[in-house]
């Protein structure tokens, strides 16, 4: 009881800033909080039928990032959360054998610097970002180094200067709010039509960047409904160009569409109607 009322208090302590906004918006904030937290405790009652004694295992055979990962024995250290594997499976596996340029923040060890040309062909170009200067060794003929502070606006001002496209952006760097944030910022404008972007390693229940996911989540669901005698909403510019935002355990991914979108139409088909619905 005293966790329940301590984790109450935390919430209402957190949306005490909104008190300050004008009362309309101080209000919807409070109330999406409250439902935000109505989420959370839903999860935490939910009860499973039958508790795995081991974690569900993905399948090498049809994944061969994961069979190059579960083959690492020895040489650069590659640090991932296994389930990561599918995920990457599932949206990479389009790019695979074609001319893709993946950036991935977080170099560490180097190990994944060699995992993604091994599984993307001769073709793939690499970009790695760290803070660490000795990361530079890794650099080679398929790979290039940049060193900088992610959090750092006008790096990624300089990055965008050198590297003119990308397809993938993998965000596996320092992890705090805001170099994800600003990251994000700099960087999924500059994604490619049909790229993907992916954060990794979201933990905890009351991670911050998690709640500035769900605003953008908020403009994915806004509807700006036209006139007509059909269902039809206006597309925001981030509709525009957003297909999906997908959300996973530690892990999120972010598609752009191929080709904007300007609208959203619901068409009625069919000739028999109950009358009950207006």
């Amino acid at each position: 009881m005293l966790k329940k009322i301590s984790h109450r208090l935390s919430v209402l302590l957190k949306a005490a800033h909104f008190f300050l906004l004008p009362p309309g918006r101080g209000r919807l904030a409070l109330r999406k909080i409250w439902h935000a937290d109505r989420g959370v405790q839903f999860t935490r009652s939910w009860m499973p039928t039958k508790v795995r004694s081991e974690p569900a295992k993905v399948s090498t055979q049809s994944n061969p990032l994961l069979s190059y990962f579960e083959s690492k024995k020895k040489g650069h250290g590659i640090w991932k959360w296994t389930h990561y594997f599918e995920v990457y499976e599932q949206f990479f596996s389009p790019f695979v054998s074609k001319e893709v340029h993946l950036l991935e923040i977080g170099v560490y060890s180097g190990g994944s610097l060699e995992m993604w040309p091994a599984y993307f062909g001769e073709k793939a170009r690499i970009y790695g970002v760290d803070v660490e200067p000795a990361c530079q060794q890794y650099a080679n003929a398929q790979v290039a180094i940049f060193i900088g502070d992610q959090a750092d606006r006008a790096f990624w001002q300089h990055f965008k200067t050198k590297v003119l496209h990308l397809d993938l952006i993998i965000d596996d760097g320092g992890h705090t709010t805001q170099q994800q944030i600003v990251t994000l910022e700099e960087m999924l404008p500059h994604l490619s039509p049909g790229g993907v972007y992916i954060i990794e390693d979201i933990h905890g229940s009351d991670n911050l960047f998690a709640s500035y996911l769900y605003g953008l989540q908020q403009s994915l669901h806004a509807a700006d409904f036209l006139p007509g005698s059909d269902y039809k909403t206006k597309a925001n510019p981030f509709q525009q160009m957003i297909r999906a935002i997908h959300i996973y355990p530690y892990l999120a991914v972010i598609q752009k569409r191929k080709h904007p979108i300007l609208e959203f139409p619901s068409p009625k088909r069919g000739t028999q109607w109950q009358p009950f619905y207006e």
